[in-house]
């Protein structure tokens, strides 16, 4: 494991991360340091995107930044900004890893799975959701893998963010008679999807609202049924590895 951090600060402030205690500042502390942290950040770093909340962090004298789905921390003057990982070395636990898990996870149980194309093979017991753009490579990719799994639903929530023709495709991939089929002979053999023939209303701008919810940035992005959300394309020892995971969360 390794700390990493942005050139605002100093190897030495990394390594005086590992001689505080872990703790937390009282809740009354915070709010009177997130102004100060914000209008610091922002005029130090006129680049930095938007900071969507500042919390305390589980290390006396730090605070948590979070920018979408990644966390910072900072000093409470907002001169220092740390991308790195806090570990709680006595426990042996990586407290940035279970944060973010933590802000990426998605209740599955919640997913509006009709707006989904689904394929299972085997009984389907076991369920993921993913997220996909028909014109993304790494998701042609992971659709490969899943050829071999077994007992397996898969729920593909289409999501043109790609640009180009993804959002035809998408469309047209929806509205064929057999959308699953149109699916899987897309990704997986390079048929193109048939022109839909007259209007065909489809769950696609729903399914972009969803991810933009979710905080989903790119294809795929894999979701298991105890929440755990994957960025990125894993191989079917991977998946499998996961899912058994998953199912003893």
């Amino acid at each position: 494991m390794k700390f990493k951090a942005v050139a605002l600060a100093s190897v030495a402030g990394l390594l005086g991360l590992a001689a505080l205690t872990m703790g937390t500042l009282p809740a009354s502390a915070q709010l009177p340091q997130e102004a100060a942290i914000r209008k610091s950040l922002g005029e130090r770093l006129s680049s930095l995107p938007k900071i969507d909340e500042v919390n305390k962090a589980p290390v006396a004298g730090l605070f948590e930044v979070l920018i979408g789905t990644e966390v910072f921390y900072t000093d409470a003057e907002g001169a220092y900004l740390i991308r790195g990982e806090i570990l709680d070395l006595k426990n042996k636990r990586n407290l940035t890893e279970e944060r973010i898990a933590k802000l990426t996870a998605i209740d599955f149980d919640s997913l509006p799975l009709k707006d989904a194309v689904v394929w299972k093979t085997g009984n389907g017991k076991r369920r993921i959701a993913v997220f996909s753009d028909p014109n993304c490579g790494y998701c042609k990719r992971f659709e490969k893998e899943l050829t071999g799994m077994k007992d397996v639903t898969v729920y593909t929530f289409l999501i043109p963010i790609l640009g180009g023709d993804s959002p035809d495709k998408a469309k047209a991939i929806w509205c064929a008679k057999d959308a699953t089929a149109a699916y899987r002979n897309w990704m997986l053999e390079g048929t193109t999807p048939p022109r839909p023939l007259g209007d065909c209303a489809t769950p696609i701008e729903r399914n972009i609202e969803l991810s933009r919810k979710h905080r989903v940035n790119g294809t795929p992005a894999i979701v298991f049924e105890d929440g755990v959300r994957v960025p990125g394309m894993l191989t079917a020892d991977q998946l499998e590895k996961q899912l058994v995971a998953s199912s003893k969360g």
